[in-house]
């Protein structure tokens, strides 16, 4: 497993270097906004630590400049605890964030669980079906297709899409889906869903504002539309 560490705080680096090392990792390490986009490019790099605030190149920009050529798990790191920089992270394409100071071993946790959602598809018999209007999932490659384009999606928004469409009709409510997907006692909120749901909605929806596959049960959560 490689993963990159990117966050201007050396000294920091070199923990989370030394901790995840000492775990069987390989890590590879940034410093700067504009070198942490030359080294994603390495497809052997399996997840990415990104500071929120770095030289030359901010961890947002980075994070949307990496979604245009990976959907690489992202792990936002950031020492503001305002609800606005949690979910800019999130809008702008990572899969969760962490608060300034924290501990390592949830940072270990968060990897992992990640990791661990990836390497292990919801159900590993199934096979790349044509659900509902063009929609195509592939479970095991993890790639979905919209009239046969691939859309790229990040690991979070996968592992929605994987759960909603597996249990068409089953309403999850948000909390449920922070457990099931997030898969781990998650501290943060529900905005979380929502903000994922929007930008799957965003991606695989004719029309975002009035959804085909992805419903709202209001005042419940959401469900995949049954098939026919």
């Amino acid at each position: 497993m490689k993963i990159l560490i990117v966050d201007d705080e050396k000294l920091l680096v070199k923990g989370i270097r030394f901790n995840f090392e000492q775990d069987g990792y390989q890590v590879e390490v940034a410093y700067d906004g504009e070198e942490a986009i030359k080294l994603a490019k390495d497809k052997s790099i399996q997840l990415i630590i990104l500071d929120l605030m770095l030289p030359k190149v901010d961890g947002l920009t980075v994070c949307q400049k990496i979604r245009e050529f990976s959907s690489v798990p992202i792990i936002m790191l950031t020492a503001k605890s305002e609800d606005i920089d949690k979910i800019l992270g999130l809008e702008y394409g990572a899969d969760d964030y962490l608060t300034k100071p924290f501990n390592i071993l949830e940072l270990k946790a968060r990897v992992k669980a990640i990791l661990r959602r990836i390497s292990t598809p919801n159900n590993t018999s199934k096979k790349t079906t044509v659900i509902i209007d063009g929609l195509a999932l592939d479970y095991n490659a993890r790639k979905v297709h919209v009239d046969e384009r691939e859309i790229e999606l990040t690991a979070k928004e996968f592992d929605l899409v994987d759960l909603l469409t597996s249990n068409p009709g089953r309403v999850y409510s948000r909390e449920s889906l922070l457990d099931i997907v997030w898969g781990y006692d998650y501290p943060g909120d529900i905005r979380t869903v929502d903000v994922h749901v929007r930008r799957l909605r965003e991606k695989i929806e004719p029309n975002p504002a009035k959804p085909r596959y992805i419903l709202t049960k209001w005042g419940v959560g959401y469900y995949f539309k049954e098939i026919e």
